[in-house]
Parts: structure tokens; C-alpha cells; sequence
């Protein structure tokens, strides 16, 4: 029973997530969500409660998954400088996608401004911080003053290379962006 229980519960959040960030949080209704998942809509509210806990759960389920990518594209080798290089050259190339929507933690604190205590904005403030935790980290490792500082500047600069290649579809920002962090941590 547990593993049938999982099992949906998955398949409601692997729908949600598809729905949520090809469409938008407001946008997606839940009787969309239960059909994309082959469920009830009685099923998504007894696993889920309501959909503003969908929502939160929608992007609990996105943040380590999201951390861990851009930490791969990132990698290990070479300063931090370099190693940002790579991931902004690795989001650059996401972004000509035409699937890409930018990063569904800022879309979620876009759509949700008006309700700054929905679930969800807990969960987007409690991601941010945590790449941001990622960012302090590795600049403390490889000697770095004012650490965070520093870290929030780049988090500034990701999150703003993000939004202006979904605003003009141009991946051209995640060069300009990675160019600032290179100048930004610069001795």
C-alpha cells in the first residue's frame, strides 16, 4: 500500500512539474494536473491537501535536483571563476531551448509576489539560500574576503542572466554574466 502510495504521489508531482513549468502556477488548473497524472482530482487533494501544497511540493521537489546541476556544470576543477564560467556556459545552452523556462524558483516568487507567505515562497527563499550557502562555500575554500558578499552578487548575477534570457530568448546574457563574476572575483 505504501509503494502504491509513492507511486502516486509521484506520478501527481511528475505531472505538476511538467504542467507548473511549461505553463505556470495560476494557469494550471488542478483538474489539468489530475488528468495529466491518470488520477483523480479527489486523489490529488487527499495526497496533496490543496493546490497551493502542490505547488510548494512541485518545487521542494525541484530544489535538490537544481542544485545538483548547476554544481555538475560548475564542477570541481579550477578556481571558482572558471568553474562559474562552465555553468553559465552550460545555462546559456539551455536557454536556446525552446522547452527552457527559466528557473521555475523565480517564475514561482513572480507569479506568488501578492501572497509573500504561500508555502511555495518559503520553499523558493529556502533554495536560493542554499545555492547561495553553495556559492559562500566554495569562494571561503579557495581563500575569498567578504564571502557574502560575494556570493550574493553572484547570485544576483545567475538569477539576472536567467531572467534576461527568458525575457529576450538571448544566451548571450549568461556570457555577459559569467564575464561580471569573473571581473567581480577578480584579486
Amino acid at each position: 500500500m505504501a509503494h502504491d502510495t509513492e507511486v502516486t504521489r509521484r506520478e501527481i508531482l511528475e505531472a505538476a512539474d511538467e504542467l507548473f513549468y511549461g505553463v505556470g502556477l495560476r494557469a494550471v488548473s488542478v483538474d489539468e494536473i489530475s488528468a495529466k497524472a491518470g488520477r483523480t482530482k479527489k486523489t490529488v487533494y487527499y495526497h496533496f491537501g490543496s493546490k497551493d501544497r502542490l505547488i510548494a511540493a512541485y518545487l521542494e521537489a525541484r530544489d535538490r535536483p537544481t542544485l545538483e546541476r548547476f554544481q555538475r556544470w560548475a564542477g570541481n576543477e579550477g578556481t571558482v571563476a572558471e568553474r562559474l564560467e562552465r555553468m553559465f556556459r552550460r545555462l546559456g545552452r539551455c536557454a536556446k531551448s525552446p522547452t527552457w523556462k527559466g528557473c521555475g524558483f523565480v517564475r514561482a516568487t513572480g507569479e506568488l509576489a501578492d501572497s509573500p507567505n504561500h508555502p511555495a515562497i518559503k520553499i523558493a527563499r529556502a533554495h536560493k539560500a542554499n545555492f547561495e550557502k553553495w556559492l559562500r562555500e566554495n569562494l571561503a575554500a579557495e581563500g575569498h574576503r567578504d564571502c557574502n558578499v560575494l556570493a550574493r552578487g553572484l547570485m544576483v548575477l545567475i538569477d539576472g542572466a536567467v531572467t534576461q534570457m527568458l525575457l529576450h530568448r538571448d544566451a548571450s546574457y549568461a556570457q555577459a554574466a559569467a564575464r561580471a563574476a569573473q571581473a567581480l572575483l577578480r584579486p
